[in-house]
């Protein structure tokens, strides 16, 4: 798969962003009002020092919608916790899964193919190192 490499560009892109939603059910009739203009690394990014872009690979993590080639936007300033899709290395790997911390500590997959990885108290050789805030997909 050929992945996007951005230019460098210091302007700001705003896109317009429509008042509706459309529904992923029944269409309804689309209203013809943009609500607003966005620049997405706004929307997608709240801490732009701590945040960094990867893509995913893999089947792992279907049931979040991240797919094979999404982009996951990733910010390593936020805590993670229980539920979050965290970015995580692992003997020197990296992995994305949901962290669980109940019933007891472990990376879930998001596929019933995979088996979660446990978390034991004291490991040393594993680490999380982001929580992924936006998964971007490209369709074509």
């Amino acid at each position: 798969m050929k992945h996007f490499v951005p230019t460098p560009t210091p302007e700001k892109l705003f896109i317009p962003l429509f008042a509706d939603r459309v529904p992923a059910g029944f269409p309804s009739p689309a209203q013809d009002y943009i609500h607003a203009r966005i620049d997405l690394n706004e929307y997608c990014i709240s801490h732009p020092n701590a945040t960094y872009f990867l893509y995913a690979t893999g089947d792992s993590m279907l049931e979040a919608g991240i797919t094979e080639g999404s982009m996951l936007v990733v910010d390593r300033s936020i805590n993670p916790v229980h539920g979050d899709i965290v970015i995580a290395s692992i003997a020197g790997e990296f992995t994305v899964k949901r962290l669980c911390l109940r019933p007891y500590p472990q990376l879930e997959p998001m596929n019933p193919k995979y088996k979660p990885i446990p978390l034991q108290e004291g490991r040393d050789d594993m680490e999380v190192v982001g929580v992924v805030v936006s998964s971007i997909t490209r369709l074509k």
